[in-house]
Protein backbone atom coordinates (compact mmCIF):
# COMPACT_ATOMS: atom_id res chain seq x y z
CA UNK A 1 0.00 0.00 0.00
CA UNK A 2 1.30 3.42 -0.91
CA UNK A 3 1.93 5.85 1.92
CA UNK A 4 -0.93 8.10 0.81
CA UNK A 5 -3.42 5.23 0.93
CA UNK A 6 -1.97 3.93 4.19
CA UNK A 7 -2.29 7.35 5.84
CA UNK A 8 -5.85 7.73 4.57
CA UNK A 9 -6.88 4.32 5.85
CA UNK A 10 -5.19 5.01 9.21
CA UNK A 11 -7.16 8.23 9.63
CA UNK A 12 -10.41 6.57 8.64
CA UNK A 13 -9.81 3.63 10.96
CA UNK A 14 -9.34 6.08 13.81
CA UNK A 15 -12.62 7.79 12.93
CA UNK A 16 -14.25 4.35 12.78
CA UNK A 17 -13.08 3.42 16.31
CA UNK A 18 -10.84 0.64 14.95
CA UNK A 19 -7.82 2.27 16.62
CA UNK A 20 -7.49 4.32 19.76
CA UNK A 21 -9.80 3.92 22.74
CA UNK A 22 -12.57 1.38 22.34
CA UNK A 23 -16.19 2.41 22.69
CA UNK A 24 -17.88 1.43 25.93
CA UNK A 25 -21.32 0.36 24.67
CA UNK A 26 -23.08 -0.66 21.46
CA UNK A 27 -24.90 2.67 21.49
CA UNK A 28 -21.55 4.50 21.61
CA UNK A 29 -20.41 2.68 18.46
CA UNK A 30 -23.60 3.35 16.54
CA UNK A 31 -23.71 6.97 17.66
CA UNK A 32 -20.19 7.49 16.33
CA UNK A 33 -20.84 5.75 12.99
CA UNK A 34 -24.41 7.14 12.77
CA UNK A 35 -25.73 4.14 10.78
CA UNK A 36 -24.34 0.60 10.57
CA UNK A 37 -25.46 -1.57 7.67
CA UNK A 38 -27.82 -4.08 9.22
CA UNK A 39 -29.13 -6.51 6.62
CA UNK A 40 -26.78 -9.17 7.98
CA UNK A 41 -27.56 -9.64 11.67
CA UNK A 42 -24.23 -11.25 12.56
CA UNK A 43 -22.28 -8.67 10.56
CA UNK A 44 -23.93 -5.76 12.36
CA UNK A 45 -23.09 -7.29 15.71
CA UNK A 46 -19.50 -7.99 14.68
CA UNK A 47 -19.15 -4.33 13.73
CA UNK A 48 -19.82 -3.61 17.41
CA UNK A 49 -17.30 -6.25 18.54
CA UNK A 50 -14.46 -4.78 16.48
CA UNK A 51 -14.96 -1.36 18.07
CA UNK A 52 -15.43 -2.36 21.71
CA UNK A 53 -13.74 -4.62 24.25
CA UNK A 54 -15.35 -7.32 26.35
CA UNK A 55 -18.92 -6.95 25.11
CA UNK A 56 -21.01 -9.75 23.65
CA UNK A 57 -23.72 -10.06 21.02
CA UNK A 58 -26.15 -10.33 23.92
CA UNK A 59 -25.30 -6.72 24.82
CA UNK A 60 -26.43 -5.66 21.33
CA UNK A 61 -29.61 -7.70 21.68
CA UNK A 62 -30.27 -6.09 25.05
CA UNK A 63 -29.99 -2.62 23.52
CA UNK A 64 -32.48 -3.67 20.82
CA UNK A 65 -34.93 -5.44 23.11
CA UNK A 66 -34.81 -4.19 26.68
CA UNK A 67 -33.27 -0.73 26.43
CA UNK A 68 -34.94 0.18 23.11
CA UNK A 69 -31.85 2.29 22.44
CA UNK A 70 -31.02 0.65 19.09
CA UNK A 71 -33.22 -0.39 16.18
CA UNK A 72 -32.95 -1.57 12.58
CA UNK A 73 -34.87 -0.11 9.65
CA UNK A 74 -34.58 0.85 6.00
CA UNK A 75 -32.68 4.14 5.73
CA UNK A 76 -29.58 5.15 3.75
CA UNK A 77 -29.44 3.77 0.21
CA UNK A 78 -32.68 1.88 0.76
CA UNK A 79 -30.81 -0.62 2.92
CA UNK A 80 -31.41 -1.89 6.44
CA UNK A 81 -29.31 0.01 8.98
CA UNK A 82 -28.71 -0.23 12.71
CA UNK A 83 -29.21 3.20 14.28
CA UNK A 84 -29.89 4.68 17.70
CA UNK A 85 -33.44 5.44 18.69
CA UNK A 86 -32.39 9.07 19.17
CA UNK A 87 -31.18 9.38 15.57
CA UNK A 88 -34.04 7.45 14.01
CA UNK A 89 -36.45 10.38 13.77
CA UNK A 90 -34.39 12.77 11.69
CA UNK A 91 -32.62 10.11 9.60
CA UNK A 92 -35.95 8.52 8.68
CA UNK A 93 -37.43 11.81 7.52
CA UNK A 94 -34.30 12.82 5.63
CA UNK A 95 -33.29 9.62 3.85
CA UNK A 96 -36.51 7.76 3.06
CA UNK A 97 -38.38 10.08 0.63
CA UNK A 98 -36.13 9.11 -2.34
CA UNK A 99 -37.01 5.44 -1.72
CA UNK A 100 -40.74 5.70 -2.44
CA UNK A 101 -40.51 5.45 -6.22
CA UNK A 102 -37.98 2.60 -6.16
CA UNK A 103 -40.10 0.71 -3.64
CA UNK A 104 -43.19 1.02 -5.84
CA UNK A 105 -41.23 -0.13 -8.88
CA UNK A 106 -39.80 -3.17 -7.10
CA UNK A 107 -43.20 -4.18 -5.77
CA UNK A 108 -44.57 -4.01 -9.30
CA UNK A 109 -41.76 -6.26 -10.46
CA UNK A 110 -42.76 -8.72 -7.73
CA UNK A 111 -46.37 -8.71 -8.87
CA UNK A 112 -47.80 -6.46 -6.12
CA UNK A 113 -49.82 -3.39 -7.13
CA UNK A 114 -49.67 -0.13 -5.16
CA UNK A 115 -53.22 -0.73 -3.95
CA UNK A 116 -52.31 -4.19 -2.71
CA UNK A 117 -49.15 -2.89 -1.05
CA UNK A 118 -51.09 -0.15 0.74
CA UNK A 119 -53.66 -2.72 1.89
CA UNK A 120 -50.79 -4.87 3.19
CA UNK A 121 -49.39 -1.92 5.12
CA UNK A 122 -52.79 -1.50 6.76
CA UNK A 123 -52.81 -5.18 7.69
CA UNK A 124 -49.33 -4.84 9.22
CA UNK A 125 -50.53 -1.86 11.28
CA UNK A 126 -53.54 -3.76 12.58
CA UNK A 127 -51.62 -6.97 13.32
CA UNK A 128 -48.85 -5.23 15.23
CA UNK A 129 -51.34 -3.09 17.15
CA UNK A 130 -53.19 -6.22 18.25
CA UNK A 131 -50.42 -8.79 18.65
CA UNK A 132 -47.00 -7.16 18.16
CA UNK A 133 -44.08 -7.58 18.19
CA UNK A 134 -44.22 -10.06 15.29
CA UNK A 135 -41.58 -11.67 13.11
CA UNK A 136 -41.33 -11.29 9.37
CA UNK A 137 -42.77 -14.77 8.88
CA UNK A 138 -45.75 -14.02 11.11
CA UNK A 139 -46.53 -10.81 9.24
CA UNK A 140 -46.14 -12.70 5.98
CA UNK A 141 -48.87 -15.12 7.06
CA UNK A 142 -51.21 -12.22 7.82
CA UNK A 143 -50.60 -10.62 4.42
CA UNK A 144 -50.83 -13.89 2.48
CA UNK A 145 -54.13 -14.73 4.19
CA UNK A 146 -55.56 -11.60 2.55
CA UNK A 147 -54.59 -12.92 -0.88
CA UNK A 148 -51.64 -10.56 -1.36
CA UNK A 149 -48.48 -12.01 -2.88
CA UNK A 150 -45.58 -12.54 -0.45
CA UNK A 151 -43.39 -14.89 -2.51
CA UNK A 152 -39.95 -13.96 -3.78
CA UNK A 153 -38.97 -10.52 -2.54
CA UNK A 154 -42.55 -9.22 -2.35
CA UNK A 155 -42.81 -9.48 1.44
CA UNK A 156 -39.48 -7.73 1.98
CA UNK A 157 -40.55 -4.76 -0.14
CA UNK A 158 -43.98 -4.60 1.54
CA UNK A 159 -42.25 -4.40 4.92
CA UNK A 160 -39.88 -1.82 3.49
CA UNK A 161 -42.87 0.28 2.40
CA UNK A 162 -44.28 0.24 5.93
CA UNK A 163 -40.85 1.23 7.25
CA UNK A 164 -40.26 3.96 4.67
CA UNK A 165 -43.56 5.50 5.70
CA UNK A 166 -42.45 5.62 9.31
CA UNK A 167 -44.97 3.06 10.53
CA UNK A 168 -42.75 0.16 11.62
CA UNK A 169 -39.18 -0.67 12.60
CA UNK A 170 -37.30 -3.84 13.45
CA UNK A 171 -36.93 -3.62 17.21
CA UNK A 172 -36.77 -6.44 19.75
CA UNK A 173 -35.38 -9.92 19.36
CA UNK A 174 -37.95 -12.74 19.35
CA UNK A 175 -35.74 -15.74 19.96
CA UNK A 176 -33.18 -15.51 17.15
CA UNK A 177 -35.44 -13.39 14.94
CA UNK A 178 -35.78 -9.61 14.76
CA UNK A 179 -39.32 -8.59 15.62
CA UNK A 180 -41.24 -5.81 13.89
CA UNK A 181 -43.00 -3.22 16.03
CA UNK A 182 -45.05 -0.10 15.46
CA UNK A 183 -42.94 3.02 15.83
CA UNK A 184 -45.63 4.71 17.91
CA UNK A 185 -45.75 1.77 20.33
CA UNK A 186 -42.00 1.21 20.61
CA UNK A 187 -40.61 4.74 20.50
CA UNK A 188 -43.65 6.89 21.25
CA UNK A 189 -44.41 10.11 19.43
CA UNK A 190 -41.61 11.99 17.66
CA UNK A 191 -40.12 15.04 19.35
CA UNK A 192 -42.00 18.11 18.13
CA UNK A 193 -39.10 19.34 15.98
CA UNK A 194 -39.22 16.08 13.99
CA UNK A 195 -42.94 16.20 13.27
CA UNK A 196 -43.44 16.29 9.51
CA UNK A 197 -44.81 19.83 9.45
CA UNK A 198 -41.90 21.19 11.48
CA UNK A 199 -39.06 19.11 10.07
CA UNK A 200 -36.23 21.38 8.88
CA UNK A 201 -34.44 19.57 6.08
CA UNK A 202 -31.52 22.01 5.97
CA UNK A 203 -30.85 21.50 9.67
CA UNK A 204 -30.95 17.73 9.10
CA UNK A 205 -28.52 17.94 6.16
CA UNK A 206 -26.08 19.90 8.32
CA UNK A 207 -26.38 17.31 11.08
CA UNK A 208 -25.90 14.52 8.53
CA UNK A 209 -22.67 16.09 7.25
CA UNK A 210 -21.36 16.71 10.77
CA UNK A 211 -22.13 13.24 12.05
CA UNK A 212 -20.92 11.50 8.90
CA UNK A 213 -17.53 13.18 9.20
CA UNK A 214 -17.28 12.28 12.88
CA UNK A 215 -17.23 8.59 11.94
CA UNK A 216 -15.83 8.67 8.39
CA UNK A 217 -13.43 11.58 7.92
CA UNK A 218 -11.49 12.36 5.90
CA UNK A 219 -14.11 12.11 3.18
CA UNK A 220 -15.48 13.93 0.14
CA UNK A 221 -18.89 15.25 -0.76
CA UNK A 222 -19.30 12.27 -3.10
CA UNK A 223 -18.53 9.90 -0.25
CA UNK A 224 -21.28 11.50 1.82
CA UNK A 225 -23.80 11.41 -1.04
CA UNK A 226 -23.15 7.74 -1.79
CA UNK A 227 -23.25 6.67 1.84
CA UNK A 228 -26.48 8.53 2.59
CA UNK A 229 -28.15 7.67 -0.71
CA UNK A 230 -28.91 11.34 -1.35
CA UNK A 231 -28.21 13.58 -4.37
CA UNK A 232 -24.80 15.21 -4.55
CA UNK A 233 -26.46 18.61 -4.20
CA UNK A 234 -27.74 17.58 -0.76
CA UNK A 235 -24.29 16.47 0.36
CA UNK A 236 -22.86 19.80 -0.79
CA UNK A 237 -25.61 21.67 0.99
CA UNK A 238 -24.96 19.87 4.24
CA UNK A 239 -21.20 20.39 4.08
CA UNK A 240 -21.63 24.07 3.16
CA UNK A 241 -23.83 24.56 6.20
CA UNK A 242 -21.01 23.42 8.51
CA UNK A 243 -18.15 25.03 6.55
CA UNK A 244 -17.04 26.89 9.67
CA UNK A 245 -16.56 23.61 11.50
CA UNK A 246 -14.30 22.06 8.87
CA UNK A 247 -10.53 21.92 8.97
CA UNK A 248 -8.38 22.63 5.91
CA UNK A 249 -6.64 19.75 4.15
CA UNK A 250 -4.25 19.78 1.21
CA UNK A 251 -5.99 16.78 -0.38
CA UNK A 252 -9.34 18.58 -0.55
CA UNK A 253 -11.12 16.07 1.68
CA UNK A 254 -13.30 17.24 4.54
CA UNK A 255 -12.86 16.68 8.26
CA UNK A 256 -14.06 18.39 11.40
CA UNK A 257 -11.69 20.82 13.11
CA UNK A 258 -12.43 19.05 16.39
CA UNK A 259 -11.00 15.79 15.03
CA UNK A 260 -7.94 17.25 13.30
CA UNK A 261 -4.80 15.43 14.45
CA UNK A 262 -1.23 16.61 14.69
CA UNK A 263 0.05 13.27 13.42
CA UNK A 264 -1.24 10.37 11.35
CA UNK A 265 -2.56 7.66 13.69
CA UNK A 266 -1.23 4.11 13.65
CA UNK A 267 -2.90 1.47 11.55
CA UNK A 268 -4.96 -1.01 13.59
CA UNK A 269 -3.56 -4.40 14.63
CA UNK A 270 -4.75 -7.45 12.68
CA UNK A 271 -8.55 -7.54 12.91
CA UNK A 272 -11.37 -9.81 11.83
CA UNK A 273 -14.21 -7.69 10.46
CA UNK A 274 -17.67 -9.04 9.76
CA UNK A 275 -19.71 -9.01 6.59
CA UNK A 276 -20.81 -5.54 5.43
CA UNK A 277 -18.44 -3.88 7.90
CA UNK A 278 -18.77 -0.07 7.98
CA UNK A 279 -15.14 0.29 6.88
CA UNK A 280 -16.30 -0.67 3.38
CA UNK A 281 -19.43 1.49 3.23
CA UNK A 282 -18.41 5.04 4.04
CA UNK A 283 -16.63 5.99 0.84
CA UNK A 284 -17.12 5.82 -2.91
CA UNK A 285 -13.77 4.08 -3.45
CA UNK A 286 -12.97 0.89 -1.51
CA UNK A 287 -9.57 0.30 -3.12
CA UNK A 288 -7.55 1.86 -0.28
CA UNK A 289 -8.76 -1.05 1.89
CA UNK A 290 -9.45 -3.80 -0.62
CA UNK A 291 -6.75 -3.18 -3.20
CA UNK A 292 -6.82 -6.00 -5.76
CA UNK A 293 -9.22 -8.03 -3.58
CA UNK A 294 -12.29 -5.98 -4.52
CA UNK A 295 -13.93 -8.86 -6.37
CA UNK A 296 -13.03 -11.34 -3.65
CA UNK A 297 -14.45 -9.50 -0.64
CA UNK A 298 -17.41 -8.00 -2.53
CA UNK A 299 -19.33 -10.43 -4.74
CA UNK A 300 -22.68 -9.62 -6.41
CA UNK A 301 -23.63 -7.09 -3.76
CA UNK A 302 -22.53 -9.30 -0.87
CA UNK A 303 -19.69 -8.25 1.43
CA UNK A 304 -17.78 -11.13 2.96
CA UNK A 305 -16.15 -11.12 6.40
CA UNK A 306 -12.48 -10.25 5.95
CA UNK A 307 -9.22 -9.86 7.83
CA UNK A 308 -7.67 -6.39 7.98
CA UNK A 309 -3.86 -6.48 8.19
CA UNK A 310 -1.75 -3.30 7.96
CA UNK A 311 -4.85 -1.45 6.77
CA UNK A 312 -5.56 -3.80 3.86
CA UNK A 313 -7.86 -6.78 3.32
CA UNK A 314 -5.57 -9.81 3.62
CA UNK A 315 -8.01 -12.74 3.82
CA UNK A 316 -11.63 -13.72 3.92
CA UNK A 317 -12.98 -15.82 6.75
CA UNK A 318 -16.02 -17.85 7.67
CA UNK A 319 -17.58 -19.44 10.70
CA UNK A 320 -19.83 -22.47 10.35
CA UNK A 321 -20.77 -24.89 13.09
CA UNK A 322 -18.31 -23.22 15.43
CA UNK A 323 -15.41 -23.90 13.05
CA UNK A 324 -13.33 -20.92 11.97
CA UNK A 325 -11.76 -20.92 8.52
CA UNK A 326 -9.36 -18.30 7.13
CA UNK A 327 -8.46 -18.03 3.44
CA UNK A 328 -5.49 -15.72 3.07
CA UNK A 329 -4.71 -13.97 -0.21
CA UNK A 330 -0.98 -14.53 0.39
CA UNK A 331 1.08 -16.28 3.09
CA UNK A 332 0.78 -14.46 6.42
CA UNK A 333 3.71 -13.88 8.80
CA UNK A 334 3.56 -16.04 11.90
CA UNK A 335 2.76 -13.18 14.27
CA UNK A 336 -0.11 -12.04 12.04
CA UNK A 337 -1.56 -15.55 11.79
CA UNK A 338 -1.34 -15.85 15.59
CA UNK A 339 -3.06 -12.48 16.06
CA UNK A 340 -5.90 -13.51 13.74
CA UNK A 341 -6.33 -16.80 15.61
CA UNK A 342 -6.67 -14.78 18.82
CA UNK A 343 -9.23 -12.62 17.02
CA UNK A 344 -11.12 -15.75 16.00
CA UNK A 345 -11.34 -16.83 19.63
CA UNK A 346 -12.72 -13.44 20.54
CA UNK A 347 -15.31 -13.67 17.76
CA UNK A 348 -16.45 -17.00 19.21
CA UNK A 349 -16.56 -15.51 22.69
CA UNK A 350 -18.54 -12.50 21.46
CA UNK A 351 -21.08 -14.59 19.60
CA UNK A 352 -21.36 -17.16 22.40
CA UNK A 353 -20.52 -20.00 20.02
Amino acid sequence: MGNVDADLVAERCAAQLLTGSSAATPVDVVTRLLAVQGQDARGARLAIRARTAGLTAADVDRALTEDRSLLITWLNRGTLHLVTAADYWWLQRLTTPPMEAANSRRLGQEGVTDAEADKAVGLIDAALAADGPLTRAQLGEVIAAAGIRTQGQALVHILARASIRGLVIRGPMIGRQHGFVLVRDWLGQPPSRFETARFDRDVALAELARRFLAGHAPASERDLAKWAGLPLRDARRGLSAIAGELGGREDGLAELKASTRSAIPDLPPPLLLGSFDPLLHGWADRKPVLGAATNIVTVNGLFRPFALVDGRAAAIWSLAGGAFELSAFAPLPGHVAAALQAEAQDVLRFLGV
